[in-house]
């Protein structure tokens, strides 16, 4: 960890974003609480998400000297590129859904992401890509992909929990391998992640990372070939014990390429969807991202 360049505890050079609608923050939205707590700082809260990316940059042409953002994994995604492309530390708010960098990041709560950034100290964390996407946390092909769309397209109507379970009874009985060449080896797959930093435990659920620093992209694989019945394959992933199945693998790279068999492909990254490329490359980036950290011993 290394002191930042924030001095001023109250908030000055620092604009924070924040997205009311990422997810389920206890108690509403957090704006009113960042202003109290750091009055120095400029606090903004949108009404329309898709303003997020716009209203760090112009903080950024405003000469902040620090970038926040509260909101869920999609939205620090977002504000990690600006922060990374114009070299300014983040302070990331977990106000999500999830919150898997913060949580990763040892931040908990609105308050512990407060006093992280008044006690002044960074971290230097791996930004990872998926066919020229950043992503903090994870990327996928294949089933997970197919979730995340089916959830999407019934959430507006029913809620998000209870589209992520129509949806995941649905791909039970509807979801299709997908064949790719990955590294040159032909696959066809229920599934593939690739974690940005090594993530624990094994099988095809990562949940949590003791360095966000090491430089490899974990890839797990789930292969199609070996006849698992779509339903004892979905179950061994939720509760974590794919990892003794036939066809799990799992290793470290630091890169790997990856052309779709049937293009266009799907890709998910941090929670998000989009259509990929016949060919694309997962890998580290030469930039990091400088985050706010809890003060570690000494």
């Amino acid at each position: 960890m290394n002191p930042a360049a924030i001095p001023d505890p109250s908030g000055s050079g620092l604009t924070i974003v924040v997205n009311p609608s990422a997810g389920p923050a206890l108690g509403g939205s957090p704006a009113a609480v960042l202003s109290e707590a750091l009055p120095a700082a400029r606090v903004v809260e949108l009404d329309d998400p898709s303003e997020l990316a716009g209203q760090l940059r112009r903080a950024v042409s405003d000469g902040a000297t620090a970038l926040g953002v509260a909101g869920g994994d999609g939205s620090v995604n977002a504000a990690a590129q600006i922060a990374v492309a114009h070299d300014l530390p983040l302070m990331v708010i977990p106000a999500g859904t999830l919150n898997h960098l913060a949580r990763d990041l040892g931040l908990a709560s609105v308050d512990e992401a407060i006093q992280a950034f008044r006690g002044g100290y960074t971290q230097e964390i791996d930004v990872a890509r998926i066919d020229g996407r950043v992503f903090l946390n994870t990327a996928s092909i294949g089933s997970y992909v197919e979730l995340v769309d089916r959830r999407e397209r019934l959430e507006g109507r029913i809620g998000k929990w209870p589209a992520f379970v129509l949806a995941f009874f649905s791909l039970l009985f509807r979801s299709e391998p997908v064949a790719v060449r990955i590294d040159g080896a032909e696959r066809k797959l229920w599934v593939a992640f690739f974690g940005n930093c090594v993530y624990t435990p094994r099988g095809v659920v990562p949940r949590s990372r003791s360095s966000l620093d090491d430089g490899l992209i974990d890839l797990r694989m789930l292969d199609a070939r070996h006849g698992w019945a779509r339903l004892r394959l979905m179950t061994a992933g939720i509760v974590g014990r794919a990892h003794r199945a036939r066809g799990f693998e799992q290793r470290t790279v630091s890169r790997l390429e990856v052309v779709a068999s049937e293009p266009p492909i799907r890709l998910a990254r941090d929670g998000e969807t989009f259509d990929g490329s016949s060919t694309f490359v997962v890998t580290k980036t030469s930039k990091e991202l400088r985050v706010f950290v809890p003060a570690g011993p000494g």
